[in-house]
């Protein structure tokens, strides 16, 4: 298959408050293509995940401390949504940093829903394509990204990849080309 991830470290960079089906469905993605997802968080030993934003659902083991992980150590990130979990990560200055070297270091970045709030806090949406969950669209625009409302949205300019979609219903898109981004990389 063309698209295997050959054992590539994959972070996803999560805090509580993340939407499960989001974390869960790209996970599940990652390793059934045969790479190794890693959960990075700022909290300590596990994240609360939630269904809708309103819903607790189940907990994850936090795999690496956000102040101890490096980016570099990974192939590429993925940022799901849910609203409290992207909420908490752009206002914490290692979540935003770490989320920024991905694009300095040119690895591809998958964000769905309100995922993307932290590219913008890090400011490497500028001049590029991207979806999101619609109540973001002009945070998107204000950091000079060019939002469309589309099931996913696969921007490669500048030597790198960004892969968007809007919500859950989107996951069969979004986890088909975050894949391929990830392997060709």
């Amino acid at each position: 298959m063309s698209n295997e991830l050959h054992g590539q470290k994959v972070a996803f960079l999560v805090a509580s408050g993340v939407e499960q089906v989001e974390l869960t469905g790209a996970w599940d993605a990652v390793e059934n293509a045969g790479g190794t997802p890693v959960l990075v968080s700022p909290e300590k030993d596990s994240v609360q995940a939630f269904n809708h934003d309103v819903e607790q659902a189940d907990t994850f083991p936090v795999d690496a401390r956000l102040g101890d992980a490096r980016p570099e150590d990974y192939d590429g990130l993925v940022l799901p949504g849910g609203t409290t979990n992207p909420d908490k990560l752009r206002t914490i200055g290692d979540a935003v940093a770490f989320a920024g070297a991905f694009r300095r270091a040119g690895k591809p970045v998958a964000a769905i829903c309100h995922g993307p709030w932290s590219l913008v806090e890090a400011d490497v949406v500028r001049g590029k394509q991207l979806t999101s969950w619609p109540s973001l669209q002009t945070d998107i625009r204000n950091a000079g990204g060019e939002w469309q409302d589309s099931e996913v949205v696969v921007c490669d300019r500048d030597g790198w990849t960004l892969v968007t979609s809007r919500n859950p219903d989107d996951l069969p898109a979004f986890t088909r080309e975050l894949i391929a981004a990830f392997a060709a990389a």
